[in-house]
């Protein structure tokens, strides 16, 4: 064969890269419907139906979980994340300060409430402060320290989150206010901040949705019948009805929650990356 016979062959050709992106891809909805089918085959739906959907027993949590159950949850996360808001913003101005005890002090503050589980607040707040300040009551009773515990924890990634979007805010801002005669603490309420927020928003919205959940904590405090969220409700039916279908109507309740909000901080995502194009 020569040289010529040679070059007038057809050279072989391997899949191009779109073609081995589409096999990947076909591959991996292989994997996953045959994963789902192995699962779907091989659970016992009729025992799981058992434990957790007896409808019967769901009827009966009706109207409770929604007026007392939920609405506590609501009320917890609520109040909690006003605390936090609050005193988020002032750890997040210490951390931004000049002066630097409220810089060590606000940076102590954030590694410590950031690095402690919430339960342990929790237990903080129950145990140790009527320890510690015999006789003293907080403010609200459950509410007051259910708000306080979740505030103190919120309080921490929210700083560092308003930190971070006031530090987003063009330095131009602030010398533009200062040449029309605003001093720094009013161009910092007046224009900063509300700048700041709007980028921070969606961030925000994600801690509400972690407050939602971590106020379940909230029988570390001891609560009464009336003072029950979700997940003690659900907890207290379960063991008296020795099943668990409660426990996954809580569940949906949550959901009935965090999957608008979820889709309300997507939403908000995608007009923040709308407005920087």
């Amino acid at each position: 064969m020569t040289a010529t016979d040679t070059q007038l062959q057809p050279r072989k050709k391997g899949l191009t890269r779109r073609q081995k992106r589409s096999l990947s891809r076909g591959v991996q909805y292989v994997v996953f419907v045959g994963v789902v089918v192995v699962f779907a085959v091989s659970a016992d739906w009729g025992r799981l139906k058992n434990q957790f959907a007896q409808a019967d027993i769901a009827d009966q949590m009706f109207p409770d979980v929604i007026t007392l159950a939920l609405k506590n949850t609501v009320l917890y996360t609520l109040s909690g994340f006003v605390v936090g808001l609050v005193l988020g913003m002032v750890i997040a101005l210490m951390r931004l300060s000049s002066v630097g005890p409220y810089r060590w002090f606000a940076g102590v503050y954030i590694e410590i409430f950031r690095g402690l589980p919430a339960l342990l607040i929790f237990i903080f707040i129950g145990v140790a402060v009527p320890l510690a300040f015999p006789g003293t009551e907080i403010i609200g009773g459950t509410y007051g320290k259910v708000a306080l515990a979740l505030g103190l924890v919120a309080a921490a990634y929210m700083a560092e989150t308003i930190r971070a979007g006031i530090q987003a805010v063009p330095k131009g801002q602030m010398e533009a206010a200062r040449s029309l005669g605003f001093s720094p603490a009013r161009a910092m309420v007046s224009i900063i901040i509300p700048q700041a927020f709007r980028i921070i928003l969606p961030p925000l919205t994600n801690e509400l949705v972690l407050l939602f959940k971590d106020s379940s904590l909230v029988l570390f405090l001891g609560v009464t019948l009336e003072e029950r969220e979700l997940s003690k409700y659900g907890r207290d039916l379960a063991s008296t009805t020795a099943n668990s279908t409660p426990i996954l109507v809580a569940g949906l309740c949550y959901l009935l929650v965090t999957i608008p909000l979820g889709f309300v901080v997507r939403r908000m995502e995608a007009k923040a990356q709308e407005a920087v194009k």
